[in-house]
């Protein structure tokens, strides 16, 4: 029973070792990280992007660049907002700080919206919205991203991030 209770320590203790010594050192570069990210659009964001710019260019202001890694913060409040149903900026200042980080964002604007079934309706929504629309027509802004998600019911979801580098 002792040679097995040792050999038991033993493996425990070695493995235990060897994991940890294989584990990735935290290197700080987290924006090129973040940055490599590839995200994968679908039909609706792309049409929903190309439809900010073209208002956007139709008012004299310069097109926005999208950015995978935006996309990807945006990416996560939708899901949140699916799960849990609410339609909100809740943590709104996690996202911010996070692209501040690992966007190099100077400022950073949000839009949400729920239950269109087309880009054209949920960019005519926000455009409608005097707060929705300052943020699509910010000349300062540079860069902006794009989630959309559905929920178990069909109802689009949508988080729309832009940023100022």
């Amino acid at each position: 029973m002792k040679t097995i209770h040792f050999k038991l320590t033993l493996f425990i203790l070695i493995s235990s070792t060897v994991f940890t010594s294989c584990v990735k050192e935290d290197d700080g570069i987290y924006f090129n990280e973040m940055n490599e990210i590839e995200i994968s659009y679908s039909k609706i964001e792309l049409e929903i992007l190309d439809l900010v710019n073209k208002h956007r260019n139709s008012i004299g202001l310069q097109s926005l660049n999208k950015l995978d890694v935006i996309s990807s913060v945006a990416q996560s409040h939708t899901s949140y907002m699916v799960e849990t149903g609410n339609v909100d900026h809740y943590n709104f200042p996690k996202r911010q700080e996070n692209l501040v980080v690992n966007a190099n964002a100077k400022t950073v604007g949000e839009n949400v919206a729920y239950g269109f079934n087309s880009a054209e309706g949920v960019v005519e929504a926000w455009l409608k919205s005097e707060s929705h629309r300052a943020l699509i027509e910010n000349k300062n802004y540079t860069h902006f991203g794009i989630s959309t998600e559905k929920n178990i019911d069909g109802r689009n979801y949508f988080t729309q991030m832009f940023i100022k580098r």
